[in-house]
């Protein structure tokens, strides 16, 4: 274990690199911290801290950065969640009020997200496995075609042309209509089928082909609309940190790239508590000089999707874990008022 002294060593090592980027040396460390301690003092400090992998000498410089194991004892123990000030979160409010529908939600989510860290921001659609149904809609386009609009908890909405075998009455559907929703709203998607499958057998014979065709379109949308969908934004963002990547950015750009690796990163949506990955606890190696921040959102206590951001291991990590929560807070808010 480190002691109380070491730990306030590492907590100024971190929040000096972050900073400045520059690598920290004792001098600097006593000049800008009350350690309370010599400089002398402060480099036997240091020295514990190489020793046991918590920062590390880059090969130019007589100054320590740290390691992703000293970033991780940063988070757990060292960091606080940065609250946002009062004109931040009125901001954030105001932007996400304007919204029209999910996509705007997403879209400004991201958006937003990306300003407030300067970094890439990632936002998953609400997943509809975990959603349920806050409404079927079956409006007459003509006399033997009908559009189904469904409607999620999350504000998602689906709409699907139905070709009817025979021509279909208006009190038909409205009948159809009252039924379907009687036992399909508030329920998760999921169950949906069980809950349909002898609807059919209550209706007359000759209404029964229609019935039939309208819960089959329904049903193959609860499974197309199942896949995941993610947004992106600030990419561009990286372009100020190409120090912070070994190499080249490239292994980061094409890492976000691909939709199954950002979906990873942000993990599940059922672990709606805060997450953070640093450096080489990311599995895909592009991004092994990356952090993720995420954390899930949702429109009551479940979280229906995860958002979060990625940037270089140097990084704020008490402001953008205050930021990312405050975001998600607003985006469940404004799910459960649609």
């Amino acid at each position: 274990m480190l002691s109380e002294r070491r730990l306030e060593v590492l907590r100024a090592i971190v929040q000096d690199y972050v900073g400045t980027e520059e690598p920290v040396g004792s001098k600097a460390l006593t000049e800008r911290h009350r350690l309370g301690v010599s400089p002398a003092t402060v480099r036997n400090d240091m020295a514990a801290l190489e020793d046991e992998g918590f920062i590390a000498q880059p090969h130019t410089s007589a100054g320590r950065i740290p390691t992703d194991k000293g970033y991780r004892l940063f988070v757990d123990r060292l960091a606080g969640v940065k609250p946002l000030s009062s004109p931040e979160r009125r901001a954030i409010q105001n932007f996400l009020d304007g919204a029209v529908d999910l996509d705007d939600v997403v879209g400004r989510t991201v958006r937003l997200l990306a300003q407030l860290t300067r970094q890439v921001a990632v936002v998953q659609y609400p997943s509809l496995t975990r959603s349920t149904v806050r409404h079927v809609e079956l409006l007459p386009l003509a006399t033997a075609r009908v559009m189904l609009v469904l409607i999620t908890d999350t504000g998602r909405v689906e709409q699907r042309m139905v070709d009817c075998p025979a021509p279909v009455s208006e009190d038909s559907l409205a009948d159809l209509r009252a039924r379907l929703n009687s036992r399909v709203v508030g329920r998760r998607f999921a169950d949906v089928p069980q809950l349909v499958q002898d609807l059919p057998e209550s209706f007359e014979q000759e209404d029964r082909g229609t019935v039939s065709i309208v819960l089959s379109t329904l049903l193959e949308t609860l499974v197309e609309e199942t896949e995941e969908r993610l947004m992106i934004g600030g990419t561009a963002n990286l372009t100020r940190f190409v120090h912070d990547f070994p190499l080249t950015i490239r292994p980061v750009l094409e890492a976000l790239e691909e939709q199954v690796v950002l979906l990873k990163l942000l993990g599940e949506a059922k672990d709606s508590g805060m997450t953070v990955r640093i450096g080489h606890e990311n599995a895909h190696e592009g991004l092994n000089a990356t952090s993720v921040v995420a954390v899930g959102y949702g429109s009551g206590d479940e979280a229906v999707a995860k958002l979060g951001v990625v940037g270089p291991t140097r990084m704020d990590y008490p402001g953008t874990m205050g930021a990312v929560r405050a975001v998600a807070r607003y985006v469940g808010q404004i799910l459960a008022e649609s």
